[in-house]
């Protein structure tokens, strides 16, 4: 028979303990804890009662952050690491994940503890790195084991202020068999390290392999259960991306960029050239620069198209750092309001530097990327491009239009095509070629 036991619950969060604490370990809130009789049969905390709180009578807070130490890193979390959340850090292999998460630990402004747990490297070589890295932090420590027992052991010892898992697919729970990357090893770990940082407010990095096809190894139901999950891409042999797919503290629009070299990666602080091409003379047929808004930034970007006859008579599109999708659409948008045919063509396009491009921003200046390849017509030197192209061939604002065009500008662009029409609260002061529709800008752009 399923003895009863008494439980309390915050009234601020829900977190239970079996005993009266002051404090909630959970959400920080003090004397919240209220008593209930629960029911336990297993050893598991099973409160009988439940109760529901007003929204209006739950006071919102921000939580506190950590800074990392790493300003892009910092910048992509949300103005830095939240207390107590866990994050998942995907990646190719060798793309620098573990470099990223050693020189995070070791550069963290906290009071506490930083423990680096390691399945995949011996505490040797993890020194070795951190000596090549000029690493050298009393509040950073090692232990390497593959085994959750032993891991929890050592949490339970240490009590780190931040975490990291390198990496979460070697974690092995010996209940569960011996052999670790499976979808019930994965999710038992990872749920067990996430619920015992939440307890103590601590925070967590998780790292993760991905696939062949860019998405992190094992079962997607790691990333409902983290509250941030990163990517770290590789956009040239050097230049690495770091973006937020998910972040419940934070925008998913900001990006981190790093340059990998023999002394780790270091932060790229004014990148606003740095996915141009130096070139001499004119512009060659088939690019277009276009001020990109990525986050709180303005990069400048060249896209680069190339238009040749279809073999076979099956046209194809091949793009891997612009969605397919729109290629395809803006080349519809083309042959339909531009005169040109492209249904018997094979479009390459391809982004300077390897940067994947999604905002709306970029529509224009691929068009004008398209038609120029198509033509063998370059577009003039100095010219930059930016605006959201409809299906009806319009040509529609898009943000930050003078952030865009300012920095065009700094980079000694002397003028930017641009959308006739202002989103609301935009005032540009710069002048700019201003046009409504994909026949105008051909027009302005190549002549008539």
């Amino acid at each position: 028979m399923a003895k009863s036991k008494t439980l309390f619950i915050c009234r601020s969060c829900g977190h239970q303990e079996m005993k009266w604490l002051g404090r909630c370990p959970s959400c920080g809130e003090w004397n919240t804890f209220s008593e209930t009789e629960g029911k336990s049969g297993s050893g598991k905390k099973e409160p009988e009662l439940s109760f529901s709180i007003p929204l209006k009578a739950i006071e919102a807070h921000d939580g506190e952050r950590y800074d990392t130490g790493i300003e892009e890193m910092n910048r992509v979390l949300g103005r830095g690491l939240m207390k107590g959340s866990s994050v998942l850090l995907g990646g190719e292999p060798g793309i620098g994940k573990s470099t990223l998460l050693l020189q995070a630990g070791a550069s963290a402004k906290v009071t506490g503890r930083v423990l680096y747990v390691s399945g995949e490297e011996s505490s040797g070589q993890i020194k070795s790195r951190a000596e090549r890295l000029g690493i050298d932090n009393s509040n950073l420590e090692v232990f390497s084991s593959t085994d959750i027992g032993a891991v929890e052991k050592v949490l339970n010892k240490v009590k780190p202020v931040i975490l990291i898992i390198d990496s979460i697919q070697t974690l092995q729970s010996r209940e569960l068999g011996a052999v670790p990357g499976t979808v019930n090893q994965i999710k038992y770990c990872c749920h067990e390290i996430v619920a015992w940082c939440r307890e103590r407010n601590a925070s967590v990095f998780f790292a993760a392999h991905v696939t062949k096809e860019g998405s992190i190894a094992g079962p997607k139901i790691i990333e409902h259960m983290v509250d941030t999950v990163l990517h770290f891409e590789s956009a040239t042999s050097e230049i690495r991306v770091l973006r937020a797919v998910k972040n419940r503290h934070g925008s998913i629009d900001e990006i981190g960029l790093f340059v990998m070299d023999s002394n780790g990666l270091n932060q790229v602080t004014n990148p606003a050239s740095l996915f141009m091409v130096q070139r001499d003379g004119d512009m060659p047929p088939g690019i277009a620069v276009a001020p990109v808004y990525e986050g709180s930034r303005i990069l400048l970007v060249e896209i680069q198209a190339l238009v040749v006859p279809a073999k076979g008579g099956f046209s194809r599109v091949y793009s891997d750092r612009i969605d397919t999708g729109k290629v395809a659409r803006i080349a519809a948008v083309l042959e339909k309001h531009g005169g040109l045919r492209y249904s018997d063509q094979d479009i390459y396009v391809n982004v300077a530097g390897g940067i994947r491009l999604k905002e709306v921003g970029i529509d224009l200046p691929l068009a004008m990327a398209l038609y120029s390849a198509r033509t063998d017509l370059s577009i003039p030197s100095g010219t930059s491009i930016a605006g959201e192209l409809s299906l009806a061939g319009e040509v529609r604002p898009v943000q930050h239009l003078k952030r865009r065009i300012k920095a065009a500008r700094e980079m000694g662009f002397t003028s930017v095509l641009g959308p006739a029409a202002l989103r609301e609260g935009d005032s540009p002061e710069e002048s700019w070629i201003r046009i409504s529709s994909i026949r105008e800008g051909i027009q302005k752009v190549f002549g008539s």
